[in-house]
């Protein structure tokens, strides 16, 4: 366990690092300064974080900078969002119409709660999943969107990994100084739960850190266990060593 915990920190010093934030979707909530604006670019970057990098910053260019006008708040609040063709397209398969229902759900939220994290308090962070869920459906009719999965098992659905909304949550409650910007202070980082995509997930079970073969909740829950026993305070921090590993085909073995 011990030689693991040293690859694991050999790799993480090697991604964890400010060169990572320029190519990667947590650039754009860097790129705010106001608390509301990092939570709202936080969750529009998670939503979008799948498929390819370039297309995934050229997305995000997009939706923050040409449609918010670098004023995501302001623009939630202010509803221009409205306007926008239901068909206009922003990211793959997340239209226009999808943009509005989310800031349909945040502009209810921050009218109500004046902050996203008051989502996350005072509960593990899969019942914060399923609140933001939940005030994004009653927001809009009681639908609900695919495009915040659902952490609670369904009929013939076993419970989601949530990998975007752990990202959006690793990059608000965690204060490396580095990538993750840390502005959230009532969700500690010693309870969050790794992103598990499939590069993650790939490396995870090269190490023998997991193995079952699903990618959902249960497998995030077992492997951040077992990354707990090698970082109690701080098991996601691990995510920049598995994730950076897998997507560019290194490999712990080659010493």
């Amino acid at each position: 366990m011990e030689h693991l915990r040293e690859l694991l920190e050999e790799k993480l010093a090697t991604y964890n690092s400010k060169e990572f934030i320029k190519n990667d979707p947590v650039s754009f909530p860097h790129s705010f300064s106001r608390r509301e604006d990092v939570e709202i670019a936080a969750l529009l970057a998670s939503i979008i974080a799948w498929g390819n990098r370039k297309m995934i910053l050229s997305s995000g260019r997009k939706m923050f900078y040409d449609i918010m006008h670098s004023a995501p708040y302001e623009y939630v609040m202010g509803g221009e969002w409205q306007q926008l063709e239901d068909t206009l397209n922003i990211h793959r398969t997340f239209f226009a119409r999808d943009f509005k229902y989310i800031c349909r759900g945040l502009r209810n939220i921050y009218a109500k709660y004046g902050t996203m994290e008051t989502l996350f308090l005072d509960s593990s962070v899969w019942d914060g999943i399923a609140r933001l869920r939940d005030e994004m459906a009653a927001a809009n009719g009681g639908e609900t969107t695919r495009h915040i999965s659902n952490p609670v098992a369904q009929k013939g659905k076993p419970a989601s990994a949530c990998k975007r909304m752990n990202m959006m949550l690793r990059w608000l409650c965690r204060k490396d100084g580095v990538v993750d910007l840390g502005i959230w202070n009532g969700v500690s980082p010693s309870e969050l739960m790794i992103p598990l995509d499939v590069h993650v997930a790939r490396t995870a079970r090269l190490l023998g850190l997991v193995t079952r073969k699903q990618n959902d909740r249960k497998t995030v829950e077992d492997l951040t266990a077992q990354l707990r026993k090698l970082s109690p305070d701080d098991p996601v921090k691990y995510d920049f060593a598995l994730f950076g590993v897998g997507e560019a085909g290194d490999s712990f073995f080659t010493k």
